[in-house]
C-alpha cells in the first residue's frame, strides 16, 4: 500500500512573476554594485520602523504621524553618517594615517617575523617597500572585488546615502494609505516586505552577537592582557574591527581571530597562542548563541550560512560576501512559506 501523494497548490502566475522580479533585482543589485545602497535603504527602513513602533501611543495618525516618521528618519540617517565619520575618525586618529599605519604594521610584521614556522617566514614583506608592493599587487589583484562595492570610497559613500534617503520615503509611504492594487503589485510588496523581514532577522541578530563577541574581545584585550604586564599595539583598533568584522556572520570572526593573532604575535608566541585559544573559546560559545539568535530567527544553520557566502562570493565577491545572509534567509523563508522544504 503506497502512501498519498500531497499534492501542493500551484502558486498564482502573479506570484511567480514576483518570484522572478525579485531574483532579477537581487542579481542586479549584486551585478551593478548596489548592494550597499540596498541594505542601507533596509537599514534606515527597519530601523525607522523599529522606533515608530517603539512610540506608537505617542504618535498622532494621519498626516502628524506621517511627519513624525519623517523627522524619525532624518534623525536615523543624521546619526548613521555621524557614526560612520566618527569611525573613520578613530581609526585614523588611532593609527595616524597610512603612512604611519604601515610603519607600524611593518614593526608588528619584523617583530613576529622569528614567531612564526620558518615555512611562513618568506611570506612576511622585508621592508616597508615591499610591503607597499605586496598591498598594490593583492589590490590590482583583486581589483574587481573591491570595485564591486564602488569605484571610491566618495561613490560608495553617495550610493549609501541614496540608499538612506530611499529607505526613508518608502518608510514614509508605508505609513501612507495604500491605492488600490493589481495582483502582481500585492504580491511584489508581498516578497519585498519578505526581503525586509529577512534583513532584520540577520542584521539585527548579527549585531547582538558581534556586541557580545566585541565585549569579550575588549575585557582580554583592554582588561586581562594589562593586567598580566602586555600590552598588545593598537588595542582599541583591534576592538572597533572585532565589531565591524563580527556584522558579518562566520567568517567575520575568523577575519577578527586573524588580525588580533598576527598582531600578538609581535609581542610573543606565548602570548599569541594565549590570545587564539581565548578567542577560540569565546567564538565556541558563541556558536551556541548564534544558532539560538540567527539559526532560531531565520531556521538556518552556521553551515548553510558558510556555504551561501562562499558560493556568493566566488560568484560576486565581496558584494556577494556581505549580502549572502540576507539574500540566502529571504530564498528559504520563500521555500518555507511554500511548503516546498
Amino acid at each position: 500500500m503506497t502512501a498519498p501523494s500531497l499534492t501542493l497548490p500551484k502558486p498564482p502566475a502573479a506570484r511567480i512573476a514576483a518570484w522572478l522580479l525579485m531574483l532579477l533585482g537581487m542579481w542586479l543589485a549584486l551585478k551593478l554594485g548596489l548592494v550597499v545602497t540596498l541594505l542601507s535603504g533596509l537599514l534606515v527602513f527597519q530601523l525607522t520602523h523599529v522606533l515608530a513602533n517603539s512610540v506608537e501611543g505617542k504618535l498622532p495618525p494621519g498626516r502628524a504621524r506621517a511627519v513624525a516618521v519623517i523627522v524619525l528618519s532624518a534623525v536615523i540617517i543624521g546619526v548613521l553618517v555621524l557614526a560612520g565619520i566618527g569611525v573613520a575618525s578613530f581609526f585614523r586618529n588611532e593609527t595616524g594615517g597610512p603612512d604611519v599605519l604601515l610603519a607600524r604594521l611593518m614593526d608588528i610584521l619584523n617583530t613576529s617575523r622569528h614567531q612564526v614556522p620558518a615555512l611562513l617566514q618568506p611570506y612576511i614583506p622585508e621592508d616597508l617597500t615591499r610591503l607597499r608592493e605586496a598591498l598594490n599587487e593583492w589590490a590590482a589583484e583583486h581589483q574587481r572585488q573591491l570595485g564591486v562595492a564602488g569605484t571610491s570610497v566618495v561613490q560608495v559613500g553617495v550610493r549609501i546615502l541614496i540608499g538612506m534617503v530611499l529607505g526613508a520615503m518608502i518608510a514614509l509611504y508605508d505609513e501612507l494609505p495604500l491605492p488600490h492594487m493589481g495582483p502582481l503589485a500585492q504580491e511584489l510588496i508581498g516578497r519585498t516586505t519578505r526581503l525586509a523581514v529577512a534583513f532584520r532577522q540577520v542584521v539585527f541578530a548579527q549585531v547582538k552577537i558581534s556586541l557580545l563577541n566585541t565585549l569579550f574581545t575588549a575585557v582580554f584585550l583592554l582588561g586581562v592582557l594589562p593586567l598580566c604586564g602586555v600590552h598588545l599595539p593598537l588595542s582599541k583598533t583591534l576592538v572597533l574591527i572585532t565589531f565591524l568584522a563580527g556584522l558579518l556572520p562566520v567568517v567575520g570572526n575568523i577575519i577578527s581571530n586573524t588580525i588580533i593573532t598576527i598582531v600578538a604575535l609581535s609581542v610573543s608566541f606565548y602570548v599569541a597562542v594565549a590570545a587564539l585559544l581565548y578567542l577560540i573559546v569565546i567564538h565556541k560559545l558563541e556558536y551556541f548563541l548564534n544558532a539560538r539568535i540567527v539559526g532560531g530567527e531565520i531556521q538556518a544553520r552556521a553551515w548553510e550560512l558558510l556555504l551561501a557566502m562562499l558560493v556568493m562570493e566566488a560568484a560576486f565577491g565581496l558584494a556577494g560576501l556581505v549580502a549572502a545572509p540576507v539574500f540566502y534567509a529571504y530564498l528559504k523563508r520563500e521555500l518555507v512559506d511554500q511548503g516546498w522544504i
